[in-house]
């Protein structure tokens, strides 16, 4: 473990954030304390135990949130208490015994003051009772923090990781429940920390044992809307506030057309990536951008770690005249209640204001629709060819 400071026990602190884990807290919290000199619990609230007193005995350090308000401001509240004690990492585990809390002597060696980034726990799916929900959560989670910020990693959803504290405590939130774990990956990379995994085992219980604050519609709605307000904020041209440099990017690879354009070629390349790619260029090519399409489709794909060129040459399914004349049908039933009949140069380019307000409100039938049915078009011929090459691999 590379460190400024000797004494690396005081530096290496465990969160454990509780909400009604009754049954399960008192052995997690035991068991995380015979590993880690400090252990700081949080009561977010529960109301099904006193924790201080089914906590009475353990040599640990309880927080408590008068009411719920989320796993996110649980973590946070402990990581300001962490680095006011002079901690410089935390390692977070669930209260619900889905993770070991031996697996957190995976996380120390790769703790580095030089490198600061947060660690995550890649859980094994190769197990008994993972429910179905949770492999697609996964792979949701993966494919948005991809788009968000350009890196991939194995798993983005898991509650076992470690921070370094005085950087969690410099970056701002909005999310502060199960949200808030997307976010603060998304937000640490655009701060310039790095994200690593380190492999961990899960347990998952038969699904009538399972006990879980997780509320399927609420945090899943969160979830949704914290990746929508990332998208928008990526989407800014702006940069972000940093807290960690990073090297400079390097452009010799310019100086190698071939291996640039290999590049770009394999760039998010899975059949998630391809189809948002394909679905990105489609939605801006119907637009009435007037001449500027492959320029914004071009920033929007670069910002979003898409696939340029797929997305840059999907627009030329959208070239005048039919999708336009399309879009300014529907514009004009949509003003009018009836068609126009008469698509000609006096009825388009004399009255080019309507008919542009018409394309536009057109559009925003036409580019849902066709970015949709590109998008599943381009995901399952992505997989037949992937599934095809496996096989002859």
């Amino acid at each position: 473990m590379q460190q400024n400071n000797s004494n690396s026990a005081s530096r290496v602190w465990c969160t454990v954030p509780v909400y009604n884990n009754r049954e399960s807290v008192r052995d997690i919290v035991a068991e995380c304390r015979s590993l880690l000199e400090n252990v700081v619990v949080v009561d977010d609230g529960s109301t099904d135990a006193d924790l201080v007193a089914l906590l009475s005995g353990i040599d640990v350090n309880i927080l408590r949130h008068e009411k719920n308000l989320g796993k996110g401001s649980a973590i946070l509240t402990a990581s300001r208490y962490i680095e006011e004690h002079g901690g410089a990492y935390m390692i977070t585990i669930d209260a619900d015994g889905q993770h070991r809390p031996a697996d957190m002597k995976k996380f120390i060696p790769h703790l580095d003051d030089k490198a600061p980034g947060i660690i995550i726990g890649s859980r094994n799916f190769d197990t008994e009772n993972v429910p179905g929900k949770s492999r697609f959560g996964r792979k949701f989670a993966n494919f948005w923090l991809h788009v968000e910020t350009g890196v991939h990693i194995d798993d983005c959803q898991s509650g076992f990781r470690a921070y370094p504290v005085k950087y969690l405590n410099r970056m701002k939130f909005r999310g502060s429940h199960y949200d808030f774990e997307a976010e603060v990956l998304a937000r640490a990379v655009w701060a310039g920390l790095s994200l690593k995994t380190v492999n961990i085992d899960v347990v998952y219980p038969e699904p009538e044992k399972r006990v879980s604050s997780f509320r399927p519609f609420l945090d899943n709605l969160r979830i949704s809307h914290t990746h929508a307000m990332l998208v928008g904020s990526r989407l800014i041209p702006f940069r972000h506030r940093r807290l960690v440099e990073r090297p400079k990017s390097d452009f010799r690879m310019l100086r190698h057309p071939g291996r640039f354009l290999m590049m770009l070629l394999k760039e998010n390349a899975t059949p998630a990536g391809l189809a948002m790619s394909a679905a990105v260029g489609i939605f801006l090519a119907v637009l009435p951008l007037m001449f500027l399409h492959t320029f914004i489709i071009l920033y929007v794909a670069s910002r979003l770690n898409l696939n340029k060129i797929v997305a840059v040459n999907v627009q030329h399914l959208c070239m005048p005249p039919f999708v336009p004349a399309l879009c300014i049908e529907i514009g004009f039933f949509m003003r009018n209640g009836q068609w126009l009949t008469d698509i000609s140069y006096e009825t388009v380019f004399a009255q080019f204001s309507d008919r542009l307000l018409e394309w536009f409100l057109g559009s925003l039938i036409i580019a849902p629709v066709g970015a949709v049915l590109i998008a599943v078009i381009t995901y399952f011929s992505a997989a037949l060819i992937k599934r095809q090459v496996a096989t002859d691999g």
